[in-house]
């Protein structure tokens, strides 16, 4: 979660409908959030755990809590490149009309999100 200041994650993070935080005793290991109109489409972010923690059901947790907070809704989400079987094993399936409009295309380019 380095790619903004910590001023920015807030600000994203307090305008979420769905903020998931994950502890270790008072060790902060693993977040994640959603955006959602709270009717039928939901939008999942920035789920991030400790690399020491992952394999631990610490991410699938995150996600599990995010979706019963809305569970009337759709979901959508972009994976990190190399996360996408985390996701399928939770059932996210791959869609094919997915679009994506990024103000820093080629920085997301060279992270592997488009084409």
């Amino acid at each position: 979660m380095a790619y903004f200041e910590g001023e920015v994650h807030k600000k994203a993070f307090e305008n979420s409908h769905t903020v998931v935080f994950a502890f270790d005793d008072d060790k902060l290991i693993g977040f994640g959030r959603s955006i959602s109109d709270g009717v039928y489409q939901a939008a999942i972010y920035d789920v991030a755990v400790l690399l020491e923690y992952q394999g631990k059901n610490v991410g699938r947790s995150i996600v599990n809590h995010i979706l019963q907070s809305v569970p009337q809704c759709n979901f959508i989400l972009y994976a990190s490149p190399g996360k996408e079987i985390f996701y399928e094993k939770l059932n996210f399936k791959k869609i094919k009309t997915g679009m994506a409009l990024f103000r820093n295309e080629e920085k997301m380019q060279a992270r592997g999100f488009t084409e």
